[in-house]
């Protein structure tokens, strides 16, 4: 315990040396997305201006264990980072619960059980404030973005491309046959296979396709709702007929087997995710506080050396790097958090 409380008053003293934290305006939110920033907004809104190099991290000289539970999206990339930061030296227990960015950010604001949040979506307001009653102040960090990919089976021969309308009643009780959305389609039944309801994918689309209509999401005839998107890679490839969404990296590991569909005509590839013209393209975040950062050394290490290696790692999950303004914008508020 000693060594460890040393080691976090060492990392906290040259960070504190090295950068002089200053008040900035907070990045602006990637114009894909249609995330509304929260009420109570996290503190990287605060991030300092200047240098936004966090301290080099050597894994071998990093002690304790780390928790982290969030977003099925997010798990893919962070699983990747941990397994890194273990072939690099660290000899402790990395912990990563896919389990929806809901339930994730219930387990880290309510229930406090956790280091790290991962999510698929900004944290809301009401997420803050629970965070907020148990002591907890989240420091909201992007590491990357997410194209959610819609998805058929390659023995689906009708359907590449679908407008946002189109969208809304396939996923919604407005059909119950392909032919109900347009008549060229099959007479068949729409099966359905969707994110649960504790996921931020699920979330981030209903939000941004059915204006948050949940009911109409719900209601939808001849449905699947599942946390683990391997169980919704699975259910769309079992029939022409079926249908699902999901993050982009679940879809790239299965490319030869599922076709994404173009939104709008525009096809979900690294340019026009950068561009911002894929219309489903969203960030993706890490939650954790200025206390767990400071008193728990490892945390503030596996963060460091996640943000310094993410862009090395993400196009091999399947996902596209953040903005580099976006990056220095997370870099700078863990060197607040960590400074204050």
């Amino acid at each position: 315990m000693r060594r460890i409380l040393v080691s976090a008053l060492l990392l906290i003293a040259v960070i504190a040396t090295a950068c002089a934290p200053a008040t900035v305006a907070p990045a602006a939110q990637p114009a894909v997305t249609s995330t509304a920033v929260p009420a109570a907004a996290p503190t990287s809104a605060t991030a300092p201006q200047g240098n936004s190099e966090l301290p080099e991290v050597n894994p071998l000289e990093v002690k304790g264990d780390i928790i982290a539970a969030g977003s099925s999206t997010v798990f893919p990339l962070s699983e990747r980072m941990a397994v890194r930061f273990k072939d690099e030296g660290y000899s402790g227990n990395i912990t990563i619960d896919s389990i929806g960015s809901g339930a994730g950010l219930e387990r880290f604001c309510k229930a406090g059980e956790t280091d790290i949040a991962n999510a698929s979506r900004a944290i809301k307001s009401s997420e803050v404030e629970s965070c907020q009653f148990i002591g907890r102040e989240p420091v909201e960090i992007r590491v990357g973005t997410d194209a959610l990919a819609v998805v058929v089976s390659k023995q689906n021969t009708f359907v590449q491309s679908v407008t946002r309308e189109q969208l809304a009643k396939l996923f919604s009780d407005a059909a119950t046959k392909w032919s109900d959305v347009d008549p060229s389609w099959p007479n068949e039944n729409i099966l359905r296979f969707i994110p649960g309801t504790d996921s931020g994918t699920f979330d981030y689309f209903v939000e941004d396709i059915l204006g948050k209509d949940k009911a109409r999401a719900l209601s939808a005839a001849n449905q699947q709702l599942s946390e683990d998107d391997n169980v919704l890679v699975q259910g769309v490839l079992g029939s022409p007929y079926a249908i699902g969404y999901f993050g982009y990296a679940y879809y790239a590991e299965n490319a030869d087997k599922l076709n994404a569909l173009s939104i709008e005509g525009v096809a979900p590839t690294a340019e026009t995710v950068d561009q911002g013209t894929y219309p489903l393209a969203r960030p993706l975040f890490m939650y954790t506080t200025a206390k767990i950062l400071q008193e728990k050394p490892q945390v503030a290490a596996f963060v460091s050396f996640y943000l310094a290696h993410v862009n090395e790692e993400i196009t091999a999950v399947g996902y596209f790097p953040a903005s580099e303004a976006d990056l220095s914008a997370a870099r700078q508020a863990v060197l607040a958090a960590l400074s204050n």
